[in-house]
């Protein structure tokens, strides 16, 4: 593609050569730059591209986008001056692949909790009314049944437009993608044309990142402020910031509830490990998902399902076989009926829902045992807030190591519990080896207690001092459990 043609809406501030040239491939990682490419130098938390710009000409970088104009010049290259490199990036990346978002119907989910699981619920939904679709998630992306490994909750701007055309490609209708805060700071997601947005809820996290939650808060805002009117909002009404995400949009309002006046409502009639049985437009509908937190879930794809047209009857139906993403509120139960509980659950609120939820199923005449820690190089602000909630939903705590990463696991774990008070230290017992920490809940269990162990849900590794250990909470709490299944 010629480069005048990627350069295609993207605001440029000062261009030094020629635009005529055939570009081959984009690029933003110096080391991957090939003849004819086009490099994208932006500034990252940790590095900065620009360092690497005649690395990449060296490579053979025809052309490249730059924020700061180098001291140093090559006659030969073609220099592009913008204004932020992130959103250049996500419109050249729309540009290369002939906008593939415009081809399909996006629809972004975000929030702090409960993006992958309506993702991959409406994912399992559209396939079940019998339509071809992909999905951008956490867990994995997806086309159609084909899993394509997921690093980021939200990819790339090139990674992204490459799968929608890939999707394209394949013939898929719809793409369900989780927007993360993240993304949207980066212009990951710019130029991209949704069809719809939802909004899930807000609580404190990332704020190593974001810095306030008014920053946070406004982030995720963004998206909304930047669909078009063509495209529907849903947003969760009993969440306190519902509303405000719907103040600057131009698309079509809608909003979803359990407790307050909404276009879309639901009320849970049964709770259990099993499942919930659950009304939705005076239709009974047995789900196999679980907890308050879930119901909002489940009501969010209906009310999506319900906007794109489709018939009650199948969508109802096809609810009922949904089943729960991975590391999501995932239970096994073993012969002695200890029930263990896996869920990904690493902010202060979405363990208190699972804790509550755990709560009101239970009986009390069992034990609840919850393993927890909290990640490292992340917002230290909701680590003591983690424990507390813990100790306080809990019978027995067991504090122990997340993902440290580069910080020390056993100052992370202080970090947790210095605010606990002596009651809630009782219930407390430190133990910074992972896999000890889940086998010791499983020999500390008599039958019928249940076991959580929360924060990291899916994953399969534990980064320990910048390097992926292979780890998987499910695994080890089914040898703890003594199951072999």
């Amino acid at each position: 593609m010629k480069l005048q043609h990627l350069l295609y809406k993207v605001s440029i501030d000062k261009l030094i050569g020629k635009t005529d040239l055939e570009i081959s491939n984009i690029q933003f990682d110096s080391r991957k730059v090939k003849q004819s490419n086009l490099f994208v130098a932006i500034k990252g938390i940790i590095d900065d591209g620009h360092k690497y710009i005649s690395n990449a000409i060296e490579n053979g970088a025809s052309s490249i986008i730059i924020e700061d104009i180098p001291e140093d010049i090559n006659e030969q290259v073609t220099y592009i001056q913008v204004e932020s490199s992130h959103d250049a990036l996500a419109i050249l990346a729309a540009n290369f692949y002939n906008n593939p978002s415009e081809r399909i119907k996006l629809v972004g989910v975000t929030g702090t909790n409960g993006k992958t699981t309506i993702v991959s619920l409406l994912h399992q939904l559209f396939i079940l009314l019998n339509l071809r679709v992909g999905m951008l998630s956490t867990i994995q992306n997806k086309i159609m049944d084909e899993a394509i490994e997921s690093t980021f909750t939200t990819p790339d701007a090139l990674q992204i437009n490459f799968l929608l055309d890939k999707m394209i490609k394949n013939g898929c209708e719809y793409c369900f993608m989780e927007v993360s805060s993240h993304a949207l700071a980066q212009g990951r997601v710019n130029g991209l044309n949704f069809s719809a947005g939802v909004f899930t809820n807000i609580t404190h996290d990332h704020l190593d990142y974001h810095n306030t939650f008014a920053e946070y808060r406004d982030v995720k805002k963004s998206f909304f402020d930047s669909l078009n009117k063509n495209a529907f909002v849903l947003t969760n009404n009993d969440d306190k910031n519902g509303l405000k995400m719907l103040e600057g949009t131009k698309a079509r309002k809608l909003t979803y509830s359990l407790r307050s006046s909404s276009d879309y409502k639901l009320k849970v009639l049964e709770n259990q490990f099993q499942g919930m049985l659950l009304k939705i437009n005076n239709v009974d509908v047995w789900v196999k998902l679980i907890g308050d937190f879930n119901a909002y879930n489940i009501l969010a794809v209906y009310a999506i399902a319900h906007q794109f047209s489709f018939e009650d009857y199948d969508v109802l139906t096809a609810l009922s076989m949904l089943i729960p993403a991975e590391g999501r509120f995932q239970f096994v139960r073993n012969d002695d009926k200890i029930t263990g509980i896996v869920d990904y659950a690493h902010t202060e609120d979405a363990l208190k829902n699972v804790l509550s939820t755990i709560n009101n199923i239970r009986t009390n005449e069992e034990e609840l045992i919850t393993v927890v820690g909290c990640g490292g190089d992340r917002d230290k602000t909701k680590r003591p807030f983690m424990a507390i909630v813990a100790c306080n939903l809990s019978d027995q705590v067991i504090i122990t190591s997340d993902n440290p990463r580069s910080e020390n696991p056993d100052e992370i774990i202080q970090h947790m519990i210095k605010e606990l008070d002596p009651v809630q230290k009782k219930k407390v017992l430190v133990i910074n080896d992972r896999r000890q920490a889940i086998m010791t809940a499983g020999r500390l269990a008599n039958p019928k207690d249940i076991i959580l162990i929360a924060g990291k849900g899916h994953e399969k590794y534990q980064e320990i001092g910048g390097e992926k250990l292979p780890f998987d909470d499910m695994e080890e709490l089914k040898q703890s459990l003594n199951i072999n299944n």
